[in-house]
């Protein structure tokens, strides 16, 4: 069981038997050493984000969450297609729940797939990535201020800002959980 405190951005658990992800967290210290958690939860299954108010003494429920390696295969436009590199067996997932991942997947790429029972509730990606730029403007000259930040387009179609000096054909990491730049690889 969960304690409110444990309820992190990113926990899954389960309330009435759905699955919930924390997407935002708050704690408010009372007096006399009680304190209560705000978290905003979205249902895995239904996409509802509900509001909910937790006091110190409180049980919290983990989801039995099972993660499965896939690689990604390709996306028509309405679904996205992933295949289990053992079994072969295919998945097919609608861009609803592929949601963000999406800016983030590349073709034969390897990533988890989430499960809650058998229904696949969550595309889990790598912390970081390592994507191309395929697109930098450019950077006005003689502007030498250190923090100058520029669009970047990557290979997946995403724009992020990095710095002046990323170029074209660059290899940047970036963090999936933000969407910002996080280094250039060497």
């Amino acid at each position: 069981m969960y304690q409110p405190t444990d309820l992190k951005k990113g926990t899954v658990c389960q309330i009435d038997g759905q699955p919930y992800r924390v997407i935002e967290y708050g704690q408010k210290v009372l007096g006399r050493g009680g304190s209560i958690v705000n978290v905003k939860l979205k249902n895995l299954i239904t996409g509802a984000v509900i509001p909910k108010t937790y006091k110190g003494a409180d049980k919290i429920e983990p989801a039995e969450v099972r993660n499965r390696e896939v690689q990604y295969l390709y996306s028509d436009g309405e679904a996205f297609f992933f295949m289990d590199p053992e079994s072969f067996e295919q998945f097919e997932l609608s861009a609803d729940l592929v949601d963000e991942a999406k800016n983030y997947l590349k073709e034969g790429d390897n990533l988890n797939l989430q499960f809650f029972g058998d229904k696949v509730i969550n595309v889990e990606l790598p912390k970081n990535l390592y994507l191309e730029v395929t697109y930098a403007e450019d950077v006005v000259k003689g502007d030498t201020t250190s923090s100058v930040l520029k669009d970047a387009t990557l290979e997946t179609g995403v724009t992020v800002k990095v710095p002046a000096f990323i170029k074209v054909g660059d290899i940047i990491s970036v963090d999936t959980a933000t969407g910002e730049y996080r280094e250039r690889k060497k």
